[in-house]
């Protein structure tokens, strides 16, 4: 990890993506204050589809939220392990590409 880690592209992409990760409960209250919606969500409830709506997949943090937690140390928990999650299996598709 240290050789990945010594490119400077490297590090500027972790930086940014530890950016994001930082600022992902600022998007997310701010989507909250502009009245941000989904577009599938709101054609779900013009049509009544949302009466009629099961959950099929169980997710570990639904609605990027942490139980136990207030939102924005969810979203913040949410974003790192999403990122860390990708990061690590593009890493991993990555190394088995490179053999």
């Amino acid at each position: 990890m240290t050789v990945l880690v010594s490119d400077s592209w490297v590090r500027r992409a972790l930086l940014v993506l530890l950016v994001l990760v930082v600022l992902a409960p600022v998007f997310g209250w701010a989507s909250g204050a502009v009245g941000y919606a989904e577009p599938l969500e709101n054609a779900a409830e013009e049509t009544g589809a949302t009466d009629a709506a099961a959950s099929s997949t169980p997710s570990p943090f639904p609605d990027y939220s942490v139980p136990g937690l207030g939102a924005p140390f969810g979203k913040l928990v949410s974003a790192a392990v999403g990122t860390g999650i990708t990061l690590a299996v593009a890493l991993g598709v990555g190394r088995l590409l490179e053999r």
